[in-house]
């Protein structure tokens, strides 16, 4: 087995070769390149991604053994969630982006209604939902909280500077804002809980593998976003 800090070292190196931060989408974002249209649609892509994601951690809530592994997603699935504070729900927040963006709340809320969410969204969203209910515990912390969180906060700083010079205001960005914030600590919880449920030579090997998946399939529904939203159709 990897030691402590090996293990670590290669769960972060999983991740680096699909970092959405290097996706031609997100150089587009960060230079000021698109839309406030194409961040809207943008929006609706994530949104249908990101919508269960309470009920995700509530799942795998229920699953963890430990007090304080379970203390700590419940402190992750609340601050989703804000109870005391509703209209300040992450899923909300990004509403609130999109109509910054021009959007309306049907638009996102409905899209997939009118068969507009795309087949590479919906691939991450079931990713999720697998890793919450169905897969190791070593994977799921690995899948969600390494992978995705863990690119959060190096990601959406890009995103949020070039954000102030299109004009938007830090309320439309505040769903990026919390991300940034809260996003580092739960990366690192990450690490830590997969290291205490990767128990073998094979769990450390599939904690890995499930990086690299997440890493991937985040990529893949961006590529999916920009051939709908950026490249030009063919008349």
């Amino acid at each position: 087995m990897l030691n402590k800090q090996d293990f670590f070292d290669a769960l972060e190196a999983a991740r680096k070769p699909r970092h959405g931060g290097g996706h031609p989408f997100s150089r587009m974002w960060a230079q000021g390149a698109l839309s406030r249209e194409q961040l809207g649609r943008y929006a609706v892509q994530h949104y249908y991604y990101i919508a269960p994601i309470p009920q995700q951690f509530a799942a795998l809530y229920a699953r963890l053994p430990d007090l304080d592994a379970r203390q700590h997603l419940l402190e992750n699935l609340l601050g989703e969630e804000m109870p005391d504070t509703p209209e300040k729900r992450h899923p909300d927040l990004l509403i609130n982006f999109a109509e910054a963006c021009g959007l309306t709340r049907d638009d996102v809320v409905n899209a997939d209604l009118r068969d507009e969410i795309l087949p590479t969204t919906r691939a991450m969203r079931a990713w999720i939902w697998e890793l919450s209910t169905i897969r190791h515990l070593a994977e799921s912390a690995a899948g969600i909280m390494v992978a995705l969180e863990g690119q959060l906060p190096t990601l959406y700083p890009a995103y949020v500077k070039a954000m102030r010079k299109m004009g938007f205001s830090e309320e439309d960005m505040e769903f990026f804002h919390v991300h940034i914030e809260g996003d580092e600590e739960h990366a690192h919880i990450g690490l830590e809980l997969t290291d205490r449920y990767a128990t073998t030579e094979a769990l450390q090997e599939r904690s890995i593998a499930a990086v690299r998946a997440s890493a991937s399939l985040r990529w893949s529904m961006l590529d999916g976003i920009q051939a709908a939203l950026v490249v030009p159709k063919a008349a």
